[in-house]
């Protein structure tokens, strides 16, 4: 018979390892001393941190070089704003401004209302800040048109009297004054009652814009004058919700800080858990030293591993500020690993010889997985995300110092702790004390000095009450016919909820998820999407070449390329087109505009007395180099329909066409985010599946570790989505832990069943239960105990991070001690042959 044996690569590695494990136990202090002298100067990157925090919403949230970048580089060069002429219209960037909304559930435009609304936009425009020891106001750094401040227009149509609205019939959604002077309001009040004539008599809410000069470097410090003043203002007949554009950036900054003082409970937790986990009745096996050491190690990793990166100029991003969370769960997964192979080695043996058994059987096994989850981080480093990027790189790194100071500092530590108990000395005074209770001695003195004892038919430390519950309990259980049976039949179940959670995913992060939980840009938001959600962004769209706007028979072409925009769901009309008014002006004075010549000769008239529309013509040596023109849309569910829509459009004209906005800088996450993850997490399973095949000693155990990692990622992404949390970059990250994390559990159990000496599949798998099944318990909940306090941030950054993982943990839990176990003994054929 062939049998699939790949140990050619495995057993020179167990060796290795076996040869390390010797060398840590014969000469401890050097493995103590040394990792803590690296981590104390690599941890000297922190003086470096606050310089390289990188937590730009643009930069890090959206793709790099995305499309819209691209584009948005071509209208700044080709129509730069004119700071005379200020347009929301025409801003190529989200702009320097703030804003109120004022809602009402009974009439925002009340006189009684409308006289809160003025009192509250006179004090907003009163407000005074001091820079370099100049006093300025609204009117010196506001944006202008024409030498004025750019108005509320609602508010100018009042003439900033409440008692107009009586007299001015105001009409919506366009208000004009004259035939060539229409106002649209759709933007500025909403929820708008009309009578049979058109004319407002009603509305639910109100909003308001300043805007402000965006070369001025003192608009930050007005804008933070004004939120200042909206924190305290009061009003009694509206709710007011307000927002400037340094906002969301301010507030999603607040949330490191938010996480900061939860990591010392996090380490509380982990030391507890780790403690009660290793504690033992027995005074001298008792592990609590241990334990503490063993998250020791793990803080010293994450100095080590973001020191060095911090030294090199890494950009340090918000989501890294997690990571420690998940690296303290698997440092202590693969401490309890190690104490687990620790517990069977001979008591009687010398400590190197029992180092060198524990290697061997444990660190394997911590391989494979510190390979798999380096890896998974590493590969995902190709994200398009710089917040994807910043936290594989930090928290690979940090996998692998665990993992290196696991085998050397924690591996001392157990050396230095086998010294301890070789000489049967109490675990706490380090005094010698006697295996069994002396004579006349009183049970005090057998519960404080006594201990040592082991099992003297095996030579091995007595074996733990839940070590014996998954020998003679657990294990037997699973392999009973019917107990697999149900099993399969329940993780039918789960693959069925989680395909139709998948099919219910929806993609995109959502900007008010930026910021913590009581911040007052979540109220504007919810306030904003409540009453201005029905119109969407005005796109512009521009002609990306010289075009002979002269010739009738190339300007139809282009008006039809127009009609199919128009004709599009979400869009309305166009809104604004030099082209439009420029044809209708010609007629108006019998100009001729068929030829070259005469085209251009009449169109700079035409832009001089039209100073808003020459922003829309890029003039270059009398060459009309680019124009563009204006769509308004409606919001719909999907901007990812939106922006593909109006980019096939634009490819399908047969001349050059850009459409932009300021919006779809966030948008393009849409277009990328569901197959950049699929592409990422296919690239990682692959290559999980690789280092399986490599390192575990049967080819088909290695395609089920494969299994298991598939089916985790399926289960977190299913119920990920039924839980309300989109495909994002958060949970993109969230999603590559997954890959780690379930490899972790399905390794350590597949690789133990392939080892095992049993011949029958169902003894092999209580044996794999047996040896790994409480060290995995064990890890599955030190990993939730370490990300457990997130559960209560008011970030929702941190809160998702916590729902992900703790999905990831319960189904790889699932898959390591119920799924995989009962699979694996449908294939008895699963295992390492010896060779001859």
């Amino acid at each position: 018979m062939v049998s699939c044996i790949t140990d050619c690569i495995e057993k020179p590695i167990r060796m290795c390892l076996e040869n390390i494990g010797k060398f840590v136990g014969l000469h401890p202090w050097w493995f103590v001393t040394l990792p803590l002298a690296v981590s104390a100067g690599l941890g000297g990157g922190f003086l470096f941190l606050h310089d390289l925090k990188s937590n730009d919403i643009v930069e890090q949230f959206t793709p790099k070089n995305g499309r819209a970048k691209v584009e948005r580089r071509f209208f700044q060069e080709t129509f730069p704003q004119i700071d005379t002429q200020f347009s929301v219209l025409r801003l190529n960037t989200d702009g320097v401004f703030a804003s109120l909304i004022f809602s009402c559930q009974t009439n925002v435009l009340s006189v009684g209302a409308l006289d809160e609304i003025l009192r509250i936009d006179g004090e907003v425009r009163g407000i005074t800040a001091n820079h370099s020891a100049k006093q300025f106001g609204y009117s010196d750094i506001c944006a202008t048109v024409n030498g004025t401040c750019y108005p509320n227009v609602l508010l100018d149509v009042l003439n900033y009297n409440a008692s107009n609205i009586q007299l001015v019939n105001i009409t919506f959604p366009l208000y004009c004054q004259s035939e060539s002077n229409c106002i649209h309001f759709g933007n500025d009040i909403s929820e708008v009652e009309v009578d049979d004539n058109g004319v407002v008599e009603s509305a639910k809410a109100m909003r308001l814009f300043f805007y402000l000069q965006e070369n001025n470097n003192t608009g930050d410090i007005w804008l933070q004058e004004f939120v200042n003043l909206l924190s305290n203002i009061t009003s009694s007949l509206t709710e007011v919700s307000y927002f400037t554009s340094m906002s969301r950036q301010q507030e999603f900054e607040k949330s490191t800080t938010s996480v900061t003082q939860l990591f010392a409970i996090t380490y509380f937790l982990a030391i507890s858990f780790s403690i009660i986990s290793c504690m033992r009745l027995d005074n001298v096996r008792n592990k609590v030293w241990l334990a503490s050491l063993g998250v020791f190690a793990t803080a010293q990793a994450v100095m080590s591993s973001f020191g060095l990166l911090l030294l090199m100029n890494v950009p340090f991003v918000i989501t890294v500020a997690s990571s420690p969370f998940l690296i303290l769960g698997i440092g202590i997964d693969d401490m309890f690993i190690m104490i687990s192979s620790w517990q069977r080695t001979n008591v009687q043996d010398t400590v190197p010889d029992r180092m060198a058994e524990t290697y061997r059987e444990a660190a394997i096994s911590i391989t494979i997985t510190t390979l798999t989850d380096v890896l998974a981080f590493y590969l995902s480093y190709s994200n398009p995300f710089g917040s994807v990027q910043s936290f594989c790189l930090y928290a690979g790194t940090a996998v692998f110092f665990c993992y290196l100071y696991n085998i050397t500092f924690f591996g001392a530590c157990l050396a230095l702790n086998g010294r301890r108990e070789g000489e049967n000395r109490h675990w706490l005074t380090c005094m010698k004390v006697p295996e069994d209770c002396p004579p006349g001695q009183s049970k005090g003195y057998a519960v404080c000095c006594v201990g040592g004892a082991y099992n003297h038919n095996t030579g091995t430390e007595k074996e733990l009450p839940m070590t014996l519950f998954f020998r003679k309990y657990y294990g037997p259980f699973v392999t009973r016919v019917w107990t697999k049976a149900l099993i399969f039949f329940i993780y039918l179940i789960y693959i069925a909820i989680s395909v139709y959670g998948c099919l219910k995913l929806k993609e995109g992060i959502n900007l008010k998820n930026l910021a913590l939980d009581e911040s007052y840009i979540v109220q504007y938001y919810e306030a904003e999407k409540t009453y201005f959600d029905y119109y969407g962004p005005n796109v512009m769209v521009a002609v990306n070449s010289t075009f002979p706007y002269w010739e009738e028979s190339e300007r139809n072409q282009l008006e039809s390329c127009i009609i199919q925009f128009q004709e599009l769901d979400f869009v309305k009309n166009l809104s604004i087109s030099w082209l439009h008014s420029f044809e209708k002006y010609a007629v108006e004075n019998h100009n001729e505009i068929s030829s070259e010549t005469a085209f251009k000769t009449n169109l700079y008239p035409f832009l001089d007395h039209n100073p808003m529309l020459r922003q829309d013509v890029k003039i270059t040596n009398n060459d009309i180099t680019a124009s563009r023109l204006f769509l308004q849309t409606f919001t719909i569910s999907s901007e990812k329909i939106m922006l593909n829509s109006l980019r096939k459009t634009a490819e399908n004209c047969p001349y050059p066409l850009l459409v932009y906005h300021p919006a779809f800088i966030y948008y393009d996450q849409y277009t990328v985010i569901g197959h950049i993850t699929v592409q990422t997490m296919s690239v990682a399973t692959a290559v999980m599946l690789v280092i399986a095949l490599v390192l575990i000693p049967n080819p088909l155990c290695a395609l089920w570790v494969a299994f298991a990692i598939a089916s985790v990622i399926l289960g977190v992404t299913g119920f990920m989505a039924l839980l309300n949390i989109n495909l994002d970059s958060i949970s993109m990250i969230n999603l590559v832990i997954c890959i780690g994390f379930s490899v972790d559990f399905s390794a350590h159990i597949s690789y133990t069943f392939v080892s095992s000496a049993k011949s029958d599949a169902n003894e092999r798998v209580v044996e794999a239960l047996t040896h790994l099944g409480y060290p995995i318990l064990q890890g599955a909940l030190s990993t939730i105990v370490g990300v457990v306090v997130l559960s209560a941030s008011t970030s929702y950054i941190f809160r998702t991070l916590f729902t992900i993982v703790f999905l990831v943990i319960t189904f790889g839990l699932l898959h390591g001690i119920a799924f995989l176990p009962v699979f694996l003994t449908f294939f008895g054929f699963c295992h390492k042959l010896s060779q001859h």
